[in-house]
């Protein structure tokens, strides 16, 4: 289970997180990173190790900078994510053949 909220650090620092009732209890690991302020693949800090000294351009292909406007999408919400059940769900579609290709 997957649950994505996005708040505002405040000054001091602290979050009060509101978990919805239906995630069980019990231990759960948090990640969080900064959220884009745009949606170019520069809006990054991670991303910033990845330009050209010289040029400032990306090092990336038109590939990774699609998918990584795409997943910042999914994080505001303008497109849906796809969620899994399971890891043998998530397995699964990945096998499937992806009609792009």
């Amino acid at each position: 289970m997957t649950i994505t909220q996005t708040v505002e650090i405040p000054e001091n620092h602290k979050l009060v997180i509101d978990v919805p009732r239906e995630v069980p209890t019990g231990w759960v690991e948090i990640v969080y990173f900064p959220a884009p302020a745009d949606d170019t693949a520069a809006a990054c800090p991670i991303c910033a190790r990845y330009r050209d000294p010289k040029t400032g351009e990306l090092r990336f292909n038109a590939e990774t900078v699609a998918a990584l406007r795409e997943g910042r999408a999914m994080m505001r919400g303008e497109i849906p994510g796809q969620r899994f059940n399971s890891f043998d769900e998530m397995m699964a579609d990945l096998m499937r053949d992806d009609p792009d290709d």
